[in-house]
């Protein structure tokens, strides 16, 4: 079966698309024999990535959703056109990687555009209520591209109790799982997040969660102070020096010290966030305030390995690794940075490239199996990691 992945991240700079061959036989083109962990449920044994393309949002598509995301006020009626817009964008996006990679997909498995996410239930209106929403109109990508659409992932894992998020450990463990190494498999999208899988390590022991911020503060305050969407190569970071006094003022507060599961977005680390970083960093000179953001990341990552991924079983493994993905690992700065951290706790970071899985495809990759796995009527949360009761099938089917 072919089924798209598609991904749009809390970056908010574009569509990411991994055409995935999966099937019930062999062994996966990523360099991994997939293990026998999810038993008596069903799992992919082949996963062959034909190809990954990414596309850019344009300009104002950019800007809209970054003013819906979190907004405290916005346009219903424009919230309703960009649901049918974004729709539009994934169908292009889809039917352009089905001409590239000169094949038809049989399943497009659609993430969406995350404005909000709350995954913890707060009051509202007399109830205790969680909330999640990725938006992206499903029925517009089934019609235009002619295939079934699974989209929205999280509600019914928040349903069964869970905090819809992190979903890619159902990946992490397929792919990663070894048996000698413990390995942290972090991913730095927007927000950056760990699945920490222990040496030999059944399910039920895999711990996932949110980090902290990864790109979005880097990319905000280089907007605001250059003008530029993001730091490419973290070369302004490279030419600053880190103001310490601000990282670790932030380092305490309540966020990293909670313990997982946890799920953070915009909400926490977003225009709000942001204001308050520039704030604390006063009128030092531009690229030390990016290096200052970057730091923040890789200290923050570091942290919630130090806390809540080696445990005791951790810190016996003779090999400990983070295997790193998404676009943080692209910025050479942020890596230096987050290897410094990680040699005090004796972790070697490598990168999932090295497993024939490109970085910034990861996460698209995760929701062609998880739709795949949906399409089975098969649960693919990993309720250790997301905090919910039960294993769920997650997502809703929309026919061409």
């Amino acid at each position: 079966m072919i089924v798209a992945g598609v991904m749009s991240g809390t970056s908010a700079d574009g569509i990411n698309v991994a055409v995935v061959r999966l099937g019930e036989r062999g062994g996966s083109r990523f360099g991994f024999i997939t293990t026998s962990a999810f038993r008596g449920r069903g799992r992919p044994r082949h996963i062959e990535l034909v190809g990954h393309a990414e596309y850019a949002y344009p300009t104002k598509v950019r800007a809209a959703v970054l003013a819906a995301m979190n907004a405290s006020r916005a346009n219903v009626a424009d919230l309703a056109r960009l649901n049918f817009l974004l729709g539009e964008l994934y169908a292009d996006a889809v039917l352009a990687a089905q001409r590239q990679f000169k094949v038809k997909v049989d399943l497009v498995a659609c993430h969406g555009q995350t404005l909000y996410h709350q995954g913890e239930a707060t009051s509202f209106l007399g109830r205790r209520v969680a909330a999640t929403w990725q938006t992206g109109e499903a029925a517009v990508i089934a019609s235009r591209v002619g295939a079934p659409v699974v989209s929205d992932f999280r509600p019914a894992d928040m349903a069964s109790g869970g905090r819809g998020a992190p979903l890619v450990p159902y990946l992490d463990y397929l792919l990663f799982r070894d048996g000698k190494a413990h390995r942290i498999v972090q991913n730095i999208g927007g927000i950056a997040n760990l699945t920490s899988i222990p040496a030999r390590a059944a399910v039920s022991a895999v711990v996932a969660f949110d980090t902290g911020p990864g790109n979005m503060v880097i990319d905000a305050v280089t907007g605001k102070l250059f003008g530029l969407p993001l730091d490419r190569g973290g070369k302004i970071a490279a030419s600053g020096n880190v103001l310490q006094r601000v990282v670790d003022e932030l380092m305490r507060r309540e966020f990293f010290r909670r313990k997982p599961p946890k799920t953070a977005g915009r909400e926490e680390f977003g225009r709000e966030f942001v204001q308050e970083f520039l704030r604390k960093c006063g009128r030092a000179r531009k690229p030390d305030v990016v290096a200052t953001a970057t730091a923040l990341t890789a200290a923050s990552i570091a942290d919630a390995i130090r806390r809540f991924a080696l445990n005791n079983s951790a810190r016996k493994a003779s090999v400990r690794e983070m295997i790193l993905s998404g676009g943080g690992a692209k910025n050479p700065t942020l890596v230096t940075m987050l290897a410094n951290e990680l040699g005090r706790l004796d972790v070697r970071v490598r990168f999932s490239d090295e497993f024939g899985l490109p970085s910034e495809a990861k996460e698209a990759v995760a929701f062609a199996v998880l739709g795949y796995q949906t399409w089975h009527r098969r649960p693919s949360n990993v309720p250790s990691a997301t905090g919910a009761k039960r294993a769920a099938v997650l997502g809703k089917i929309c026919y061409p």
